[in-house]
């Protein structure tokens, strides 16, 4: 088992890495100090995961709670599902909630945690590679607005994140695969060493081996943590993350939260993102090429034909880091060298989205 520390001074946590921790009952049971626990997970990872996760804490007053899976389930009614939950329980403030599942549960899960008696306590299990290598980190909870994906929600750092690497072995290659784009972004945005290792190793993350995943996981955590640490509410670096995101969140609101896996969207949001930088002259033509083939290799789609690109324009106007400056992006001026800046003239935005359309090759003209 590896360890990182998201430092947050009071609320600093641990990230536990590792095959096997499920099975860890002094590593689950040491991680929460609280009697009283929901477990919210979904159709899918509960019947693979939700008993041993329950028999870790037989000895707390524990309730369950198994939700739909999918995007589109990442809304207001869920929300209140979870509230309602622990209402009824009885559930007092020193409670704490167990997110057991993907990206889609621990938003959720966190940002009931965070609404729930102004702020209870909650605890990150994440099982697919996305939230593992991302949304488990950080403390960011949200649902999505049928206009605009995680619209709603706040910030609530969790008291601990368990990624056991043995769950990604159930995971679809689909799934896998939507995970990579967000490694494939943690390279691209601090870590150019890192995304050349990719580059190099991408064959055996796809077939699963377990010393690539165990190092491509511990690195973007070792990235994400270094950024919140600094920036923990996005006043400023942490949008670094968002590489990609503004292109993606659009295109994947547009599919109705079902037609894209995050991943997918955002991979060709990267696509669409680095075309802008090089169209701008910010990053070499070559090295534009070099992010879409490495997103094609991972089994990722870098275009999304069927959209128009006004339509993807006028999402994007929706996009959180969007201020009374107008809209802003996150573009690389290098591989593995990334800066937000205001968004350019919007013909090269055009250009780039219908590049992205298109299937043309994503380099600049």
């Amino acid at each position: 088992m590896r360890t990182l520390t998201v430092e947050l001074g009071a609320r600093s946590y641990p990230i536990h890495i590792g095959p096997g921790l499920l099975s860890d009952e002094k590593l689950l049971q040491g991680a929460v100090d609280a009697e009283q626990l929901l477990i919210v997970t979904n159709t899918t990872v509960a019947p693979l995961y939700l008993a041993s996760v329950e028999s870790a804490f037989s000895g707390r007053k524990l309730r369950s709670l198994v939700l739909p899976d999918g995007e589109e389930h990442k809304n207001i009614a869920s929300f209140v599902r979870i509230i309602d939950e622990l209402i009824a329980a009885g559930f007092h403030r020193d409670a704490c909630i167990v997110a057991l599942g993907g990206g889609v549960i621990g938003d959720l899960a966190g940002f009931a945690a965070a609404a729930f008696q102004r702020g209870i306590d909650f605890l990150q299990i994440p099982t697919t590679l996305l939230a593992q290598v991302d949304s488990s980190v950080g403390g960011k909870t949200a649902v999505n607005h049928p206009r605009a994906k995680n619209m709603i929600g706040a910030f609530h750092q969790p008291v601990a994140v368990i990624a056991d690497t043995r769950t990604l072995a159930t995971l679809p290659p689909r799934e896998l695969a939507a995970g990579l784009a967000e490694v494939i972004k943690h390279g691209l945005i601090e870590d150019y060493a890192f995304f050349a290792w990719l580059e190099q190793g991408i064959d055996d993350l796809l077939a699963q081996d377990g010393e690539a995943l165990t190092r491509a996981i511990t690195r973007c955590c070792e990235i994400k943590a270094g950024i919140v640490a600094v920036d923990e509410r996005e006043q400023g670096r942490r949008a670094l993350l968002n590489f990609g995101h503004t292109f993606g969140h659009a295109i994947e609101a547009l599919g109705g939260y079902g037609m894209w896996l995050h991943g997918e969207a955002i991979a060709i949001g990267m696509r669409m993102a680095a075309d802008t930088s090089a169209r701008l002259g910010l990053l070499d033509k070559r090295d534009s090429e070099r992010v879409v083939d490495l997103l094609g290799r991972a089994g990722l789609p870098t275009t999304a034909q069927g959209l128009a690109v006004d339509e993807i324009l006028d999402r994007m106007q929706l996009d959180k880091k969007a201020g009374r400056q107008g809209l802003r992006l996150v573009l690389l001026r290098a591989l593995g060298e990334a800066l937000l800046m205001p968004a350019p003239d919007e013909s090269i935005l055009r250009e780039a989205i219908a590049a992205g359309l298109a299937g043309s090759p994503a380099a600049a003209r």
